[in-house]
This record gives C-alpha cells, sequence and structure tokens, in this order.
C-alpha cells in the first residue's frame, strides 16, 4: 500500500503559498530526523535556482526587479513524510501482515517579507513547497508563482496550497488581493480568508497587509493523527496567536510520496517587487524549533536615509554665511526645472496609482518625438516609450487640459483603470500632471487596435479563430468590469478602436476616460449622453442613463461588427445610410445569417459558430433592455461553441430594430435643435473613431 501512494503522490505537490517581509542572518543547523533552523541562510547550502539568491548577511533574496521569472530554493536533502501509525502497526504485527503508511505530523515556521517599488502595489505571492522534486523548471511565473502552470494547475492529480495572495486573479476565484487559501488540485481555493490573525485577548480579528513592507512570521502545522492542517499569521512582534487563521481536515497520507523535498517558489510578473526569506524552522511529531529574532539579518533600506540631526544646526548657520551664492543657486535650479513643473491636487493622494516623474516621461519617448506618435485624437496624443531603469515598453498619452473631456476623462481613468486588474484591459500603470497637460502611462499594446485589422485593406486580415479569441477576451473583461470587480464600472465606449491587441494579440479593452463607477446593488445615475455613433443604446439617448446593458448594447454591435467587417452605421454606392444591425437582421429572416459574415474571410470557419456569435450580436443590441442577456449569459453562450446558440424567434426578429430605435427618439434626439451635440475624436492606440457627447443636459 505505501509503495501505491508512494507511486501517486509522484504526481502531487503540496504548496504553501505566501507573500514575505524581512532580513535574515546566517546560523544555520539540520538534524538527522529532519529537523532543522535556519538563522539566515549564510551557511545553509540551499539548492537555489532562478533568481534565488543569498546575500552575505544570510538573507534568502527569491526575486528582483527582473519581470517575468521565477526562483527556486529548497533544503538539499529530501525528508521522509510517511511513516507506521502505531495502531496500524500493532495491528500488522498480530497479523503477520504489513502496516499502513500514514503522513506524519509536522511543523514549520518561516519569517517573511514582500518589498514592492510601489506603495499598496506588488506583485504575485510566494509558496512554501512540499514537492517530490526540486526540479520545477516546467513550472511559470508571474499568477502561478513559479510552481504550477497552466496545464498542471488544472489537471486531475491531487495538488494541495496554502496561499498568501496579493493578486486578485478572476480566473482562480480570488476573494480579494489580500488573502490566504487553502488549495486543492489547483489554485482555486477551497477556504480563504483576509490576510491577519486573531488576538489571543479579545479574539478580534486584525487585518494584515502582506506587501506592507514588514516582516511577517507564519507557522504551518499538520496533525498527523487528527488529520488536521492549521496555517497561522502573524507579525514578528507578536507570538504565535492560539487561533489559526485557516483550519481545514485533510488526510496528507493518500496525497504524500514517502520523501518529499520542502522550499520556497516565487515569481515576478510585471511590477517591482523583492520577496525575501528571514529565517526557516521545520520539524517533524512536534512544534516546529523557534526562531530567535534577534539573530535574524536585516532587509535593506527602503527608501531615502533619514537626515542626521547635527545638519539640522549646522544648515541654517551654513545657510545664513552663505545665502547669496544659495539664492542664485536656487533661481538658477527653479529656471531649469520649470520644464519638468508637475501638479498635484488632494484627490491624488487617495485615488491615484503610482506617478511618474515628468522627466522619466520625457527621455523615454525621447522628448516626446514625432517618429514615437502613435495616434493623434480629440482627447490627445499617444506616444510610444522605453523607461530606461527597466526597459518597459509604455504608451503615454498626453491630454491637453484645454480639451472637451480633459480633467473628466483623466480623473476617471486615474479612479477606475489605475485599480483594474484583469488580462483582458488594457493596464494603467501611472501617470503624471504638468502644468496644463495630463500624462496616462499603459502598457503598450505591440500589434495597436482591432479597428484597423478590421476596416483597413492595407493590413493582414484576421483568421476567424484570431476574431473569436479576441472576441472572448474582451467578453471576460466586460464580465469582470460588470460584476467580478469590487464596483461595478460601466465602460461606455465599447467599440473595435478601444480593443488593443497585445504581442500574443490578445484583445484588451482600454480607453476607460467615459467610464462611471457605482456599488454593486446601487442605480447609475443620469448623465450626458456620451459614447459612439451606432453603439448607442436607445434608452441611453432617451434617458441618459448608463447601466451594465447599454454596455451590453455596444458589445452586441462590437460582435457583428468583427464577424462583419463592417462599421456599425456606412453609406452605400447611392449614399444611402447601410445600418450593420438591419443588415444581419435581413439575412436572419432569410434563413442566410452566416452570409452576412465578413467576405475576407472565404468561407473558411466554423459555420456554427460564425452563426451563433451573429445570434448573439442580435441579441446583446436588442433595442429592448429587458430582452438583453447579462455579459455573464454571453460568456456562458461562448464558451459552449456553436453547440447551443440564443433563442431567436420568427417574433423576436419580425420588426427592423433600427426603426425601433427612431421611434424610441434615437433619431429626433440627434437632428433635434436642442441639446448641441459636440464631436471629437478619440483614441488610445492611434486609430480614431467618432464620438458624440451631449452638452448642456
Amino acid at each position: 500500500m505505501g509503495r501505491m501512494i508512494a507511486k501517486f503522490s509522484a504526481h502531487f505537490v503540496l504548496l504553501l503559498v505566501f507573500s514575505l517581509s524581512n532580513d535574515v542572518v546566517v546560523v544555520s543547523a539540520a538534524g538527522g530526523d529532519g529537523q532543522f533552523t535556519y538563522q539566515g541562510f549564510a551557511a545553509a547550502n540551499l539548492t537555489v535556482d532562478g533568481l534565488a539568491t543569498v546575500t552575505a548577511s544570510g538573507l534568502l533574496v527569491l526575486t528582483n526587479f527582473t519581470y517575468q521569472a521565477k526562483a527556486h530554493a529548497f533544503h538539499p536533502a529530501p525528508l521522509r513524510f510517511l511513516g507506521e501509525s502505531s495502531t496500524a502497526a500493532a495491528g500488522a504485527n498480530a497479523s503477520g501482515g504489513a502496516g499502513a503508511d500514514v503522513a506524519r505530523s509536522f511543523s514549520t515556521a518561516f519569517v517573511f517579507a514582500i518589498v514592492s517599488g510601489y506603495d499598496g502595489l506588488s506583485d504575485h505571492g510566494l509558496a512554501f513547497v512540499v514537492a517530490p522534486t526540486a526540479n520545477l523548471s516546467a513550472a511559470n511565473a508571474g499568477q502561478y508563482l513559479g510552481f504550477l502552470n497552466a496545464t498542471n494547475g488544472t489537471a486531475s492529480g491531487q495538488i494541495l496550497a496554502v496561499e498568501l495572495d496579493t493578486i486578485m486573479n478572476p480566473e482562480f476565484h480570488d476573494i480579494s488581493s489580500n488573502h490566504v487559501g487553502i488549495d486543492a488540485n489547483s489554485l482555486m481555493s477551497t477556504q480563504a480568508r483576509p490576510a491577519g490573525y486573531y488576538g489571543d485577548g479579545d479574539g478580534a480579528f486584525r487585518e494584515l497587509r502582506l506587501n506592507s513592507r514588514q516582516p511577517m512570521q507564519v507557522w504551518v502545522d499538520y496533525d498527523g493523527q487528527a488529520k488536521q492542517l492549521n496555517v497561522t499569521l502573524s507579525p514578528v512582534q507578536v507570538p504565535k496567536p492560539k487561533k489559526p487563521l485557516l483550519s481545514q481536515a485533510i488526510d496528507l497520507s493518500t496525497v504524500m510520496a514517502e520523501e518529499m523535498y520542502v522550499g520556497f517558489s516565487s515569481a515576478t510578473g510585471v511590477v517591482n517587487t523583492h520577496h525575501y526569506v528571514l529565517g526557516w524552522s521545520f520539524g517533524f511529531d512536534g512544534p516546529a524549533p523557534p526562531l530567535d529574532l534577534s539573530k535574524l539579518p536585516r532587509l535593506p533600506r527602503f527608501g531615502p536615509k533619514p537626515r542626521s540631526k547635527v545638519l539640522d544646526i549646522v544648515l541654517p548657520l551654513a545657510t545664513a554665511l552663505l545665502v547669496a551664492a544659495v539664492l542664485a543657486a536656487v533661481f538658477f535650479v527653479v529656471w531649469r526645472r520649470r520644464r519638468f513643473a508637475e501638479v498635484r491636487e488632494d484627490w491624488e493622494d487617495e485615488f491615484g496609482p503610482h506617478r511618474f516623474a515628468y522627466k522619466d516621461l520625457f527621455r523615454a519617448t525621447d522628448g516626446f518625438k514625432d517618429r514615437n506618435l502613435l495616434g493623434v485624437g480629440g482627447f490627445g496624443r499617444v506616444y510610444r516609450g522605453v523607461l530606461p531603469e527597466s526597459n518597459l515598453e509604455i504608451a503615454v498619452k498626453r491630454v491637453s487640459h484645454d480639451s472637451r473631456q480633459g480633467i473628466r476623462e483623466f480623473v476617471a481613468e486615474v479612479v477606475s483603470i489605475g485599480r483594474l486588474r484583469h488580462r483582458n484591459l488594457v493596464q494603467l500603470l501611472g501617470y503624471c500632471r504638468r502644468k496644463n497637460e495630463l500624462l496616462l502611462v499603459y502598457d503598450y499594446m505591440a500589434n495597436g487596435s482591432l479597428d484597423k485589422y478590421l476596416h483597413e485593406r492595407n493590413v493582414t486580415t484576421l483568421f476567424w479563430p484570431e476574431r473569436l479569441w479576441i472576441i472572448k477576451g474582451v467578453a471576460s473583461g466586460l464580465l469582470y468590469l460588470h460584476e467580478d470587480w469590487e464596483q461595478v464600472v460601466i465602460h461606455r465606449d465599447i467599440k473595435a478602436s478601444n480593443v488593443l491587441l497585445d504581442s500574443a494579440m490578445n484583445g484588451r479593452l482600454g480607453d476607460f476616460g467615459l467610464a462611471r463607477l457605482y456599488d454593486h446593488g446601487t442605480d447609475p445615475k443620469t448623465t450626458h449622453v456620451v459614447g459612439t455613433m451606432g453603439y448607442l443604446a436607445p434608452e441611453l439617448v432617451r434617458t441618459g442613463k448608463a447601466s451594465p446593458l447599454t454596455d451590453v448594447f455596444a458589445f452586441g454591435v462590437f460582435l457583428l461588427e468583427v464577424t462583419c467587417g463592417r462599421r456599425p452605421i456606412e453609406t452605400d454606392e447611392h449614399d444611402k445610410r447601410v445600418v450593420l444591425v438591419d443588415l444581419v437582421l435581413e439575412h436572419h429572416r432569410n434563413g442566410s445569417i452566416v452570409g452576412a459574415a465578413d467576405p475576407r474571410l472565404t468561407g473558411k470557419f466554423d459555420v456554427e459558430e460564425v452563426a451563433l456569435v451573429l445570434k448573439l450580436g442580435l441579441l446583446c443590441s436588442h433595442p429592448l433592455p429587458g430582452a438583453r442577456p447579462s455579459m455573464r449569459n454571453v460568456m456562458q453562450y461562448l464558451e459552449r461553441g456553436g453547440k447551443s446558440a440564443p433563442d431567436l424567434s420568427p417574433s423576436y426578429v419580425s420588426y427592423s430594430m433600427m426603426a425601433i430605435m427612431q421611434n424610441e427618439g434615437f433619431d429626433s434626439f440627434i437632428m433635434s435643435g436642442g441639446p448641441r451635440l459636440a464631436t471629437s475624436i478619440g483614441t488610445v492606440s492611434g486609430a480614431s473613431s467618432m464620438t458624440i457627447m451631449s452638452e448642456g443636459r
């Protein structure tokens, strides 16, 4: 039986994921019974690979500021995790058979620290790993933390993990960006709690920020008799709390191999972050040996050195003697630095993400030279740049204060997209304000906007699988905005020119300048009518109230645009207006909906998939809001492929959708002499698109 369990466990990795913060001093000892204590790692002889290294002071540094890389550090010898229970051994002796192997009780404690270059923002966490091998070269960086990848992260093989995670990944159903969870078979937690600890005195819960740059201690205890796994967390100045943060019943004897390796794994993504381990102890059949915190190495100093008190006395005296020279130097410096002067207001301290220095953006774009210009629009110009220290490619959007939407767009983007995290949204890295300019810094999207691949004839067209992949990505991002984030985000300008493509041709929704936020369970407020002709829902024009369903309407038009390769509203050779929704409806009524597909696809597509997307586009762009599906329902249709298309009965499409829009006041609103319509050109990627905004509601 023990051999069978060992063979089964060859495909199992016990993972305990953490985020860490503190430094290490070197004192290490290891016993032959599997017990060891490292008061720092200078003499530990760990097995390390990737970015992992040990400093001269004994600090284990798992990651540095390298992007998308991983690191591992293991105790050099495997440990025996399976043993024969006393009850099973007695029964075996009486019957003459072999006893059943059980997982031994074990305990480990370690001190960690996570130090990021940005306040409140860090990369993915760190893992304490129990694995049958120390070779994790097949694992991925980023959200897989260096010990899993997309294949084995969803495999049927048994995986157990305890994670301390500082990034909220919707694909893993994370509860927040600061949580502890117990995982089985994947990174989707079966039990999760916010990071923190329970006080011994009053039992009250006290929250901890895992990326606070402060050292914390973690205890992981497994009771082999009770088959109970406990995880406890606290600051280093607080003794081990009596009540664990997480406690779950689990029998590790069915998943443990006879010998396993113990150690740490971590990985980097795109945020500059260091993961440190200061000290570590481990033991079987009892509590792990306590760590002597006074012997642990110190973390490197973060931030500027404190000024000497002597300077507070000497500097005024020196200033008085050299006042003339100092004043001349000050005026000279002010004159030179005015070209890099910036503007800061109180609201930025509360909502702003990382703020870039104007001089860094100036140098990254070579002084905003025209050769780095990506596009021009009514909201400003977009430039390509490369940050000199990190070599990170960025896109810098310059918006004038005198722009029609300038400040309002800037505030909306900083407040909303600056805190959003999703693989199908363009990431806002930071911002800067200078004189009458607003500057937004984004991830650079190497392949530009989707609009040019659909409507520019000199650009290679996209095949159907590529278009469907982009559609699914945008739908996933929109579902995150509507339902999965902490607030409801209404984008209000979904269209092909606002969908950008990265180097892997993944679709990312961008340009949140018109976005609006409100709390779940509340109603959005009436506001100005903004958006793009052809994508505006009828009720939005009539009432001015944007909602997730108005985004769904625009997404429906987007589905038809991507599939048909036509703009929402065009003019034919007779100068007659052609509405894309009406065109697809006519094909559907004639029983040939697939005939509306882009001719450039030359029929090389899955007919059921194209029919599904076109029917889904019609359903989403229904003139009545109540008839439209939610984005969660849209995702369900898309994930099932062409096997289940939405119900579009003849009675449903027996009228012209645009006629209904006209009856509801769409054309009369545009053609009336009441509210004045202002036109502007909006872009993030450099592709232009006409937008409208009602002024003076």
